[in-house]
């Protein structure tokens, strides 16, 4: 069984090599490949790329690159096409996601239980670092307003950690490119009746003088994606 792992990149030069050995040693029995997608970095990024066969070698690793920055939206969908795996999952280049908790996030799929697996910040009593309390107000009410329009019980949309069986993720196509993706994604697998899981992941937030990048206008954006997507494919 194959385990794809989709990993959205911009601007992650100083965490690349150290979230790829993360991902590789992540303890899950299964084969995986690693799906990279460059959206245009211009930090030295595009420098690491060739170095990866010497630092990873025999990782099943394959890069693809934007000519343009696009968003992370676009980053998904350019990698959920390029996919083969039995399971997809999505990681982001940063290192506020561990992946330590792959094997609580594929079990439901493995066990037949569920199609679709959401790492949860708000669920659950692993560590996460203490940060900003008006990001955690923002994501809950989100998660809050797109949970009226799917009738899902969600504590975290906004979540990176989302876990699909890989032919429930291909079949889904996406539009939005940049953060309106989690929304779309929640509402058209609510909209499909997959079988939906939530698993308590850690979490170790960054600043933005860490490089964080989502801002409050990305919220706003979320919103309106919220309610599009409720109603129109």
């Amino acid at each position: 069984m194959l385990l794809s792992i989709v990993i959205p990149v911009y601007n992650e030069h100083k965490t690349l090599f150290e979230i790829i050995r993360r991902v590789l040693d992540a303890p899950v029995s299964m084969d995986r490949e690693l799906v990279l997608v460059d959206d245009c970095s211009r930090d030295g990024t595009l420098d690491l790329y060739p170095k990866l066969p010497e630092v990873f070698p025999g990782a099943n690793i394959r890069v693809i690159k934007h000519a343009v920055n696009q968003g992370k939206g676009a980053a998904l969908r350019t990698g959920f096409r390029e996919t083969r795996g039995d399971i997809v999952l999505v990681q982001d280049a940063d290192l506020e996601y561990d992946p330590k908790d792959y094997p609580k996030l594929v079990q439901p799929i493995l066990d037949g239980r569920a199609d679709v697996v959401y790492g949860s910040r708000f669920a659950g009593g692993d560590a996460h670092r203490v940060l900003y309390f008006w990001h955690s107000v923002g994501n809950r009410f989100l998660t809050l307003m797109s949970n009226m329009f799917t009738d899902l019980n969600l504590t975290d949309m906004e979540t990176c950690y989302k876990v699909f069986r890989g032919e429930v993720i291909r079949g889904i196509g996406i539009k939005s490119n940049r953060f309106g993706v989690e929304p779309e994604v929640t509402a058209k697998v609510a909209r499909g009746r997959w079988r939906v899981f939530e698993i308590g992941i850690s979490y170790a937030g960054r600043s933005y003088e860490e490089g964080k990048k989502i801002t409050w206008r990305d919220g706003f954006k979320a919103l309106y994606a919220i309610v599009r997507f409720a109603f129109a494919d």
